[in-house]
């Protein structure tokens, strides 16, 4: 199964289920990876967190139902998993503009968002510069915080975390244990967590294989993999998270490589990072 058929698999599941209680890890078990990484993934293609897309779903029907259908609003509520008619009306209120009861009162326009159907749309003059790297295992050190993708919280939190990590010294202390000072790495471990919306990110650098962490950070191994390097130029955040955008959206459904889903890096040059012609890097392991 290719990247494209995953994604859409995992979609076509939702859909299927829209009025049972979903898992997030059985709906990423359809795309052949974790439920961090499914969510990380839908997020850069669709532009949206994938409980966004399912409550959206669900209102949608549940539109059609109260304007097309006598059953009772608690029963569409309940059908679309609300627990209460109070919640369930402010959903919906908030979603179409109207109530339940108001919608049915009246003529309304309803908002309508439809099913998702994944394609690759070829669009020229576009291109991402990329190479593959064989890499031996290494060694980092690193500080650990957890953060959440759901809304989309991950896209401000880090950003922020990074802000900390410059303010309270953080990054001095790092560069103290550096074998290369000329970067900063920001590791992303996707896997082996029971919350399938947390995972674990780190500011990290490369250091030697027997650094003792001081107190507060970690030592960890990166296994030898293979990579394939993204190239990044441009301010951040936004350069880096539109490049994942192009990773997820571009490079995998149009390349025969897989990611491993294991984890990824992101490398931070030295520099001003507001600048427009700033470098930086995505490290993605790939089978």
């Amino acid at each position: 199964m290719n990247w494209t058929e995953g994604i859409q698999s995992a979609i076509d599941y939702i859909e299927d289920n829209i009025t049972e209680e979903l898992d997030y890890s059985e709906i990423a078990a359809r795309s052949a990876c974790s439920a961090f990484y499914f969510q990380r993934i839908f997020g850069a293609l669709c532009g949206m967190t994938l409980g966004e897309y399912i409550r959206s779903r669900r209102l949608t029907l549940a539109g059609s139902d109260i304007v097309s259908t006598d059953e009772k609003v608690i029963d569409i509520a309940l059908k679309y998993g609300y627990s209460s008619p109070d919640s369930f009306t402010r959903a919906f209120a908030s979603f179409h503009g109207v109530t339940p009861s108001e919608a049915r009162q009246k003529p309304a326009e309803l908002r309508s968002f439809s099913r998702l159907r994944v394609q690759i749309i070829l669009k020229g003059g576009n291109s991402m510069n990329y190479r593959i790297v064989e890499k031996e295992e290494f060694t980092v050190l690193e500080k650990v915080e957890r953060h959440t993708v759901a809304g989309g919280q991950n896209l401000n939190t880090i950003p922020e975390f990074w802000g900390r990590a410059h303010r309270e010294g953080v990054i001095d202390t790092l560069q103290g244990y550096a074998s290369d000072r000329s970067c900063m790495l920001g590791t992303c471990y996707g896997n082996g967590h029971t919350d399938c919306e947390k995972f674990e990110y780190g500011i990290a650098v490369q250091c030697a294989p027997d650094t003792v962490a001081p107190e507060g950070y970690r030592v960890n191994r990166i296994p030898a993999r293979k990579w394939v390097v993204a190239e990044c130029t441009g301010a951040m955040p936004d350069a880096i998270q539109q490049l994942w955008h192009e990773i997820c959206s571009e490079f995998f459904p149009t390349t025969h490589y897989k990611p491993t889903y294991e984890m990824d890096i992101e490398v931070y040059s030295d520099g001003d990072m507001t600048a427009p012609d700033y470098k930086s890097q995505i490290w993605i392991p790939i089978e």
